[in-house]
């Protein structure tokens, strides 16, 4: 069984906007890609989930095409609901995949995209050279990740955090990241700090499942569930404010 069913996707869509299994919506993705022009290009969203950010790649941004993998059953019937829904289903492809190397031909991308999927990732050298394969001279690599301050033992705060999630994250640091696309051949490597962003964000979301909110979240989740998301959330906060938990965007071009 996958971690995101269909009662977890609807609670995630109802916090985050439909079809967006981490924060920030369309407007963090406008950012992620934020000076690149994506018009008539083929575009791989790696861990596609619910289908939030390939169908907006598709409506909003130009894609000519998006090839949408993930390796949830739930969360890819949920991408294909929504791109149909979208008026894009013809433009957004989902596909289910097994966890491993990537299912394409060399050089078969302009760019490739992820939202927050990547942390599940736990090789990230090999993540960057599976990226820089498929893209085409001159794509770009431009995602966004949920990371660690480090790559040192997590503090207890932070170990406590990931244990609630129990996603199997696979957490690395910005300076890992970095390197391991300065490795795989990539060029201007930019890596951009959201701690910010979201250390301010993730507590007007736990007040949202505290507060007046909360009705709507036990409806759709059951209250001992969102009883569970709370404390995650409760433990999240701090690690935020701490900085120890610092997602960021990062981007890299292979050369053309």
């Amino acid at each position: 069984m996958g971690h995101y069913d269909d009662s977890i996707i609807a609670f995630l869509g109802e916090l985050w906007g439909e079809g967006y299994m981490s924060p920030g919506g369309a407007d963090e993705v406008a950012r992620v890609i934020d000076g690149l022009d994506l018009t008539g290009l083929t575009v791989l969203d790696i861990g596609s989930g619910a289908g939030g950010a390939a169908v907006d790649l598709a409506r909003n941004h130009g894609a000519g095409r998006v090839i949408g993998i993930d390796p949830e059953a739930d969360a890819c019937a949920a991408a294909r609901r929504l791109a149909e829904r979208a008026g894009v289903g013809d433009r957004v492809v989902i596909q289910e995949i097994e966890p491993g190397p990537l299912p394409f031909e060399d050089q078969s991308f302009d760019m490739v995209f992820s939202k927050d999927s990547i942390i599940h990732i736990s090789d990230k050298e090999w993540l960057s050279a599976e990226v820089m394969r498929v893209l085409k001279p001159g794509g770009w690599f431009a995602a966004s990740d949920w990371m660690i301050s480090h790559d040192d033992t997590p503090s207890p705060e932070m170990a406590e955090y990931i244990r609630l999630e129990d996603l199997d994250f696979a957490m690395s640091s910005p300076t890992r990241y970095q390197a391991a696309l300065q490795s795989a051949g990539f060029d201007h490597v930019q890596m951009t700090n959201r701690n910010p962003w979201y250390a301010e964000l993730a507590a007007k979301e736990l007040d949202r499942l505290t507060g007046s909110d909360r009705h709507a979240f036990d409806e759709i989740l059951g209250p001992e569930a969102v009883d569970d998301q709370i404390k995650t959330w409760t433990a999240m906060v701090p690690v935020l404010r701490s900085g120890e938990h610092c997602p960021h965007h990062l981007r890299g071009q292979r050369p053309a």
